[in-house]
């Protein structure tokens, strides 16, 4: 019985995992586990982080990863916690880290499930006390059990997902969530040591007044880009968009996602195929940007149908509000058609 004139405690990600398993008649909570496991391993790795001034966890660990970035102490922790809560979960067969220039193969495996992540996204800014983050996807194992191959597993493009999130490590603990049927925002309650219901069915606006990028390559983007950027700084009517750029994907698409706008990371004369990485970064956000009723795409083609090649290709990455989205693809259309007239 609730009590008068006080609110109900909140619906937790585990009584909300379990509520979503009633509705598949046919399920047998496997990736409740495994989204379990996610949850474990999320909130370790918050208490590391907000430990980290005290034990002395900022700083690097002495090391490149695989992406030529150099590894900080709390990357080491947080992709062990995540191989680790995943591994435990007898759920996965195999995995993919940013943090890892392989495969993370779960030996003897029957797991259903794989799984890819970036374990701290925007670790550059960890020294700084910035929003940081971690990004997940998950997706059905392909290959018959007992394969040694991993590779149609592995590289099946973004509209396979079956789930997806973050977990953005700032001034409260947020784990955003989709399985396919919206998005939900999830707070941990540090006194009871769960993630509450907060942000139910997260919609973004389909429009948005915040552009963020950055304008620091500004020298090296495309045409494309650059005309777009200038038309939302300097629009012939109405105010000009406001910038705003964190340096932490998880930071800045969550920021779009509650507020609207557009985030943009895209290909460049010196990144030709682009900076982030689709299987881990953005395949899982644009699949929550469009499960929250907005658009992901690399200027050219949604992010989605993009099939890799490699488990760490990179590609260029527009998510946000649809308005936003389809403007900037006209500026990608009208640069090819300059290009077809010449």
């Amino acid at each position: 019985m609730e009590t008068q004139g006080r609110q109900a405690y909140p619906m937790t990600l585990t009584q909300f995992i379990l509520e979503e398993q009633h509705h598949h008649p046919t399920a047998q909570g496997d990736l409740s586990i495994l989204l379990h496991a996610i949850e474990i391993a999320s909130k370790y790795v918050s208490a590391q982080v907000r430990a980290a001034g005290i034990f002395d966890l900022y700083g690097v660990e002495g090391t490149t990863n695989v992406q030529g970035e150099v590894v900080k102490k709390l990357d080491v922790i947080a992709n062990e916690a995540f191989i680790t809560a995943l591994k435990r979960s007898k759920k996965v067969c195999v995995m993919v880290s940013e943090e890892n220039e392989h495969p993370i193969v779960v030996e003897a495996s029957l797991g259903k499930y794989v799984a890819v992540f970036d374990p701290l996204d925007g670790s550059s800014n960890i020294d700084a006390n910035v929003s940081i983050g971690t990004i997940f996807g998950i997706y059905h194992r392909k290959s018959a059990k007992g394969t040694t191959d991993y590779t149609e597993d592995l590289l099946q493009p973004g509209n396979k997902l079956v789930a997806a999130g973050y977990t953005l490590y700032g001034t409260a603990t947020m784990l955003v969530l989709s399985s396919g049927n919206g998005v939900n925002g999830f707070t941990l309650d540090t006194t009871a040591g769960e993630f509450v219901l907060t942000h139910p069915n997260i919609r973004v606006p389909p429009k948005g007044n915040i552009y963020s990028v950055n304008e620091g390559n500004s020298a090296f983007w495309y045409e494309p880009v650059t005309r777009y950027v200038d038309s939302v700084k300097n629009p012939p009517k109405g105010n000009p968009y406001s910038l705003r750029y964190v340096g932490s994907m998880v930071a800045d698409v969550h920021r779009t996602l509650v507020y609207g706008g557009i985030f943009m990371y895209p290909a460049d004369k010196r990144s030709k195929q682009g900076k982030l990485r689709l299987l881990y970064e953005a395949n899982p956000m644009a699949f929550l940007m469009e499960q929250a009723g907005g658009k992901g795409t690399t200027g050219t083609g949604r992010i989605l149908d993009l099939e890799p090649k490699g488990i760490h290709d990179r590609c260029p990455v527009f998510l946000g509000s649809t308005d936003l989205i389809n403007e900037l693809e006209g500026f990608f259309a009208a640069a090819s058609e300059d290009k077809a007239a010449l």
